[in-house]
């Protein structure tokens, strides 16, 4: 099993960066892939970023695209989400999520979640 543990956001103002990362238990980190969903109040949770075990294939939401930036390091079995030029409506809880790597898992389903952290951006 994986456990996952997301750390950073908190309040910044519009127009701000910050990077959430997400630290994962477990001797296989490489063999899952990780993402981002987020869940503004409400509204429903969204997928924000993806990326591939080897960190080769990554997807964003046109919401975030050219704003964020995910990454993984696989030997410290972390993942991250770099967030520049934030604006209110980024507000939202922001959850780590895997799934087994595509040649690995039978449906797309994410099936590993974290407990969420909270980013908050002010004017």
């Amino acid at each position: 099993q994986l456990q996952l543990v997301e750390s950073g956001g908190g309040l910044v103002q519009v127009g701000d960066s910050t990077r959430l990362s997400c630290a994962a238990s477990g001797r296989t980190f490489s063999l899952y892939d990780m993402g981002w969903f987020r869940q503004a109040p409400g509204k429903e949770r969204e997928v924000v970023s993806s990326i591939s075990g080897a960190g080769h294939v990554t997807y964003y939401a046109d919401s975030v695209k050219g704003r964020f930036t995910i990454s993984r390091d696989n030997a410290k079995n972390t993942m991250y989400l770099q967030m520049n030029s934030l604006n209110s409506e980024d507000t939202a809880v922001y959850y780590c999520v895997a799934r087994p790597a595509v040649h690995l898992r039978t449906n797309p389903d994410w099936t590993h979640w974290g407990q969420g952290t909270q980013v908050t951006v002010s004017s």
